[in-house]
């Protein structure tokens, strides 16, 4: 028997349907039964490899094993991702356009969008005393808009906030779907290629002024390795690789609601100022609940580990969700504890709600830092700022639909400020 008869196969034709009917448990499922951080099976006619854990995070971050390129279906990069942009990169060019990310992404820039965002809330106050209730997923998502542009320099009148923001809200939607809800993302997305690519070409015509430094300024002009700009269609994708993950977030302070409202007990903590129980708080969110399910690559070299020969070209898929759950590394990992990162050492490979590895090298969201410091903030609002009551609704959420969100939206009434 050769060595890659040894592996647990699925015994699927074809993975599709299991995937749909199992989302972010799927690859965690197999690896329970099997016994094994991976497992063979069939997607659309090809071979693909699943696997999971802190090991097989840290070798499928290898770069030298491993590209983007060829790896991401055209029908994720036609809805959430655009296409030609960064993550379908490799090599020094992924490097030098992954520069470029980092530079608008440092912790200045952080401390602006947590600023901004506190900003947003505490105006939002008046409004939201004056209705019955609101939801706080939409809210969020508005809010998240208005943010990513002001702060990136895009122009966006107020009449078109909630418009913007369904559509890239729409693209995350689509990333695990079918039939409408990837259709929507698909129409959102050139919608939105559109828009970005108009204030682009305006910029560049002398027709809008913006300030250097801005996301808008820098990816307008940035420079390829090879030299040249990009072109405004490539840009426009970058741009909106800037904005729609911060939009994206507002899944996470949703999700962040729902924290405090299942496990009342930590509120206490919160009400502290303690920043330290603000950021042991967020983390746990995004170890505990769903966001990115998995990820795939394509082998770049042949080569073997854990017996296990990867031929080059082959598909492989990373559990995210799987890896923040492992037994392995997380003590009770489907329990719900902000205090397991108050010693925690930090590791690159065990805990990847956005990607594994070192940022600046790989593949890892370089958002990453952005996202945890407008959690924080939003999290010490929604704790601090106001008070609310939680009518009867559905908070429950799916780990079929991918992505993921409660039910309801998380729905907030008799808002009042504190």
């Amino acid at each position: 028997m050769s060595m890659n008869e040894k592996l647990p196969h699925d015994k699927s034709l074809d993975i599709s349907l299991s995937l749909m009917r199992e989302g972010y448990l799927y690859i965690g499922n197999r690896v329970d039964r099997y016994q094994s951080e991976l497992f063979a099976a069939r997607l659309m006619g090809q071979k693909v490899i699943c696997m999971s854990g802190k090991d097989a995070a840290k070798m499928f971050y290898d770069s030298e094993r491993f590209q983007r390129s060829g790896a991401i279906p055209k029908r994720i990069q036609k809805s959430l991702l655009g296409e030609d942009g960064v993550q379908t990169m490799d090599g020094e060019a992924h490097i030098h356009r992954k520069l470029l990310f980092m530079s608008l992404m440092t912790p200045k820039h952080e401390k602006q969008l947590a600023k901004l965002t506190m900003e947003h809330w505490q105006s939002s106050i008046s409004k939201w005393e004056s209705v019955k209730k609101v939801v706080l997923f939409d809210e969020a998502k508005n809010i998240l808009c208005r943010i990513a542009c002001d702060w990136a320099g895009v122009p966006l009148e107020e009449s078109e906030v909630e418009v913007r923001a369904n559509d890239f809200s729409a693209m995350v939607d689509a990333f695990g779907a079918v039939g409408p809800r990837h259709w929507a993302g698909r129409r959102a997305r050139t919608r939105t290629e559109e828009w970005i690519k108009g204030v682009i070409d305006d910029v560049r015509q002398g027709k809008l002024k913006v300030m250097e430094g801005s996301a808008l300024y820098e990816i307008t002009f940035h420079k390829k390795l090879e030299g040249g700009q990009l072109n405004s269609q490539i840009a426009a994708v970058e741009l909106i690789n800037v904005l729609r993950p911060i939009v994206a977030i507002a899944t996470f302070i949703t999700f962040t609601a729902l924290a405090l409202y299942e496990h009342p007990t930590h509120k206490e903590k919160l009400q502290s100022g303690d920043k330290k129980e603000l950021e042991m708080f967020v983390q746990e969110v995004r170890r505990f609940y769903p966001f990115g399910p998995f990820i795939g690559a394509k082998v770049r070299k042949g080569f073997i580990w854990n017996d296990f020969h990867f031929e080059k070209g082959m598909l492989v898929f990373l559990d995210m969700y799987g890896t923040n759950h492992d037994p392995r590394n997380w003590e009770n990992p489907n329990d719900f504890r902000p205090d397991r990162f108050k010693e925690r050492k930090s590791n690159l490979f065990d805990f990847i709600p956005q990607g594994a590895g070192d940022p600046a090298q790989g593949h890892r969201c370089p958002g990453e830092g952005i996202t945890v410091e407008v959690m924080k903030v939003s999290l010490d609002f929604l704790v601090n700022k106001i008070k609310f009551d939680v009518p009867d609704q559905d908070i429950s959420y799916s780990l079929v639909k991918m992505p993921t969100l409660p039910e309801s939206g998380f729905v907030m009434s008799n808002i009042r400020r504190q």
